[in-house]
Order: C-alpha cells, then sequence, then structure tokens
C-alpha cells in the first residue's frame, strides 16, 4: 500500500490547568513531518509518506503535568445577567462567538429543538447552570454508549431517533441542544482518564481511546467544558487536545492509502495512561 499525506492531532493544548512536558511521535512507515497551527489554534502534525509499506502505525507519547482544580460550581461564576436562561451574548463576545453558535446539521423535523425545550421551566425562569447539568446528565442516563469504529459523527437527530451512540455523537447531541438554545458550544477530542488512576469513586466510559466531549461558553465562567458520556461537568479526567467547531475539524488522525479493496485488515486504537507518583 502507499500512503497519501496524514493530518495528525495529538499533542494536547497547553494552558494554565495543563502543561506539555514531553512529546514524542514515532511513524512506521518514515514520514516527513511539518507542523502547523490550524484555525483554532491547534497544533497539528502533517506526515508525508515516501515509501510503501503493508502496514501503518502512529505511536504518541506525551508526558504532561496536569493542575485540574476541583469541579467548580458553575453557577457562583456565571455573570449575572447570564444566570437565568435566556439570556443575549454582550456584543464584544457575540461576534467571535457566532460560528459556535450556528447549528451543524439540518433538523427539519426539530426534533433537537423539542428535546432541548424539555430542560427549559415553563413555570419561573430556568437557572443557565442547572439546564447545562440537566442537559448533561439526561444524555448520560437516557442514550445507550455504542463504541463506533465507522468514519464520522451522527446527526444529532440520528442519535435522539436510536437512543445509542458514541461520546462524539453525544458530544455533537449537546452541542446542538445548546446551540438550539442560543448557547455558544464547541466539540473538544482529547483523552480520558482511567478513573482508578485517578482515585475516582466510580469508572468512566470512554478511557482505552480518544474521547469527546463539549465546551459551552457562559458569561463569567467563560469555557466551561461538559462530557455527556459521563456526566461530568468540568471533569479533572478530561485532557484537551482539540477545539472546534465542528466534529470533523478534530478528527484525531486523517489520511488516504492507495491500494486493493482487501488490502485494508482493520484498525486499531489503544490510548493507555499512567500516573506518576507525586514528587515529595
Amino acid at each position: 500500500m502507499s500512503f497519501g499525506e496524514h493530518r495528525l492531532m495529538t499533542r494536547p493544548r497547553d494552558s494554565h490547568d495543563l502543561r506539555l512536558v514531553e512529546a514524542t511521535l514515532a511513524i512506521t512507515p518514515t514520514a516527513a513531518l511539518r507542523w502547523k497551527h490550524d484555525v483554532f489554534g491547534n497544533s497539528v502534525a502533517i506526515a508525508a509518506f515516501a515509501e510503501p509499506a503493508a502496514t501503518l502505525e502512529v505511536v504518541s507519547r506525551i508526558r504532561l503535568a496536569h493542575f485540574p482544580a476541583d469541579p467548580p460550581d458553575v453557577a457562583t461564576l456565571i455573570e449575572p445577567y447570564a444566570e437565568t436562561h435566556p439570556f443575549a451574548y454582550p456584543a464584544e463576545e457575540a461576534e467571535d462567538l457566532a460560528p459556535v453558535l450556528r447549528r451543524h446539521d439540518p433538523d427539519p423535523e426539530r426534533l433537537v429543538d423539542t428535546w432541548a425545550k424539555r430542560f427549559v421551566q415553563t413555570a419561573g425562569p430556568t437557572r443557565t447552570a442547572d439546564l447545562l447539568v440537566a442537559i448533561t446528565r439526561a444524555i448520560q442516563a437516557e442514550f445507550r454508549y455504542e463504541a463506533r469504529a465507522a468514519e464520522g459523527t451522527q446527526a444529532a437527530p440520528e442519535t435522539l431517533r436510536r437512543g445509542s451512540g458514541a461520546c462524539r455523537d453525544f458530544a455533537l447531541l449537546m452541542m446542538e441542544a445548546c446551540r438550539s438554545l442560543g448557547l455558544a458550544a464547541r466539540f473538544v477530542s482529547g483523552y480520558l482518564y482511567d478513573a482508578d488512576m485517578v482515585d475516582a469513586a466510580t469508572s468512566v466510559v470512554g478511557g482505552g481511546a480518544t474521547h469527546a466531549w463539549c465546551d459551552v461558553y457562559v458569561p463569567g465562567a467563560g469555557w466551561v467544558e461538559f462530557d455527556p458520556t459521563n456526566g461530568l461537568i468540568a471533569g479533572r479526567n478530561l485532557i484537551r487536545v482539540a477545539v472546534a467547531r465542528t466534529p470533523e475539524q478534530a478528527v484525531p488522525i486523517a489520511g488516504s492509502w492507495t491500494g486493493t479493496p482487501e488490502s485494508f485488515l482493520g484498525l486499531d486504537v489503544d490510548v493507555e495512561v499512567a500516573v506518576e507518583a507525586a514528587a515529595q
């Protein structure tokens, strides 16, 4: 087989809560690498291959220091004007948020709108923080998790019809539900800690593979992470690699190959997490 260029997004985003200490990227067969930042500021490696090979292997090893705060009480951080829904983003932010307020997929039957409106109180104001928590927990409780190796992400109406999906499908469903309610939301791709390694009381879904969740922009609190697959609010278990407007813009590895139909035997993805002992 011969391989076309591949686009790799495996390097975590440095931030105040995450410091990248070391990162290596090993590819077999040998590839020439060039790095760039995409439109969202994500680190992207472009791999170009000169020789054909029977298999393609990408091994990314990262060492990082994570400084997650305890999950905040989002309600205490929200600006007074945004404490209840609906609210309007201020003009100085609205223009920048416009792309992540637009819906991702057509929904002619308005299935997402109908589903999202159930979380809005009809008698009295709806607290914004309670709204977001309710959507997150409802997806976790009401939908069946099914890991999918198939390419792409289910449209939110399809996830509602099926009642099941993978983490990326649940992230998009929450994004679309929030956008239907006038809340800016974006897609996040990254890694999930194994719960046993971070002293968590219960197991998490999606460990051992790449993971997906979403950010919602809350005035005063900023971008707040919500993992509807596990019902996590600003979870300390999450390691961000890429943020994007759509799931397609945050695919961890994408590329092409040329060969016979029987050349493709399968695809395996494995993520291993180890936690170092804290320095004394």
